[in-house]
């Protein structure tokens, strides 16, 4: 279960438009992709070696708090937390664009896809009040199938190439590589690797965390690394770059391309199915965020507070009405500009979260961490900490604007929950 919520959340409904933007970089995106899984790797690492030392920890917010103090904890998760709400309402967004497809008369009246979006939010807020279990199974149905079309491609790409090993050779890729653009191409490839860090979030749900978390970080992040470097190459191969480029639905377009048929509406319908396991665990892991804030006295205490089944009650509600107002004040825009602009802004806002956890594996003294450090997990951690700079350099001075606006908003919600929490709170795990 704890695998297939780092896939499935990593998996969102973005990646199966990836190839599309990607496309106008050419051979760059290799190289971007490359880097991109490095990087990946050596984080998955870091968490891994977190999760095993401190297994009972609240996930990155008390990693962070160990090595540099409740302030800059605190400010890294509220930018995860502001994210992560931002990440469900375009997730419920793309999924409803998917389904129009499916069934068309949804377009008939304009109010019809908003309420979609919201019924299917509140849906997963629902089944996540049901507790951690009925998501793990949730999870492992829709990451399933979440995984058919993208196996299928790579498999068709296999065939073509035993079939007709000629279509590689047709549509050569005109782009040449540029060293300018491998910094936009590792934003786009890292905003499709995020979720690395899910299966540390509900760690105090999970049986046996010290091994179970670790080999579900790397596991799902090395599948999902294989997996989407396929998804990008094959249809990079196969179409022209124009067309590529101008693609709404570059999976499905390839397997209508060399299948025919209804192909490409079966895609679209496993794409709708991921998409809807993507937003069932990242609803999870807001609520898990919620309650770790609530917890440690920066959110109203009712908000830590769990029902029958263990599931934040006060928590899941909250992130369902804040991730409902996102959604309803840019259902007006179209999906395409939405996903370039969160893609980077997502990014950016997730990248304190990184950085902070890889820093403090260097900072946490010896006596303080009850596992040992070895060199591998010094050298992961000093290069995720790099490969989490090389990004927040090359991302733009718009998005770091954003994310440094987040954190001077955190300051004066601290300050006040600083004043306002007793000094005999104690936290209860």
């Amino acid at each position: 279960m704890c695998t297939a919520l780092v896939v499935g959340n990593i998996i969102g409904v973005g990646v199966f438009a990836l190839p599309a933007s990607l496309a106008p970089f050419g051979l760059t995106a290799l190289t971007g992709w490359l880097i991109t899984v490095v990087g990946c790797i050596f984080l998955a690492i870091s968490f891994a070696y977190l999760a095993r030392t401190f297994p009972h920890d609240d996930g990155p917010y008390d990693y962070t708090k160990r090595a540099f103090g409740e302030g800059l904890a605190f400010t890294v998760m509220w930018c995860y937390w502001v994210s992560t709400w931002v990440t469900n309402a375009t997730i419920a967004i793309t999924v409803v664009g998917y389904i129009t497809v499916l069934v068309p008369w949804l377009k008939s009246n304009p109010l019809l896809p908003p309420i979609t979006a919201l019924a299917l939010l509140w849906f997963f807020v629902a089944i996540n009040l049901r507790g951690a279990r009925a998501v793990g199974e949730t999870q492992i149905a829709t990451t399933v199938l979440k995984l058919l079309p993208m196996f299928g491609i790579i498999g068709l790409g296999v065939w073509v190439l035993l079939t007709d090993p000629g279509a590689y050779r047709q549509h050569a890729i005109t782009s040449p590589a540029s060293f300018s653009d491998l910094s936009r191409v590792s934003t786009l490839t890292l905003y499709a690797m995020l979720g690395i860090e899910c299966a540390t979030i509900p760690a105090c749900r999970v049986r046996n965390p010290e091994r179970t978390i670790p080999l579900a970080t790397v596991i799902g992040t090395i599948v999902t690394a294989v997996v989407y470097i396929g998804v990008s190459i094959v249809p990079m191969l196969l179409i022209p770059q124009a067309t590529l480029a101008a693609s709404n639905a570059p999976v499905s377009d390839v397997f209508v391309r060399f299948v025919g048929g209804r192909s490409g509406e079966l895609v679209a319908l496993l794409i709708t199915i991921g998409g809807l396991g993507a937003l069932s665990g990242w609803t999870m892991i807001l609520g898990d965020v919620t309650q770790t804030i609530a917890r440690h006295g920066h959110f109203p205490q009712f908000l830590a507070k769990e029902n029958r089944h263990g599931a934040p009650t006060g928590a899941l509600i909250l992130t369902g009405v804040a991730a409902s107002i996102m959604l309803l004040s840019n259902y007006s825009q179209s999906i395409g500009t939405l996903f370039v602009f969160f893609s980077v802004v997502v990014t950016a806002a997730n990248l304190p979260v990184y950085l902070s956890c890889t820093l403090a594996i260097l900072a946490i003294g010896r006596r303080d961490a009850p596992g040992k450090r070895t060199v591998t997990v010094t050298v992961a951690a000093a290069s995720a900490a790099g490969y989490c700079a090389w990004v927040f350099i090359g991302i733009g001075i718009k998005p770091l604007l954003w994310t440094l606006a987040l954190g001077l908003v955190s300051a004066p919600v601290y300050w006040v929950s600083r004043h306002l929490k007793s000094p005999q709170a104690v936290i209860i795990k």
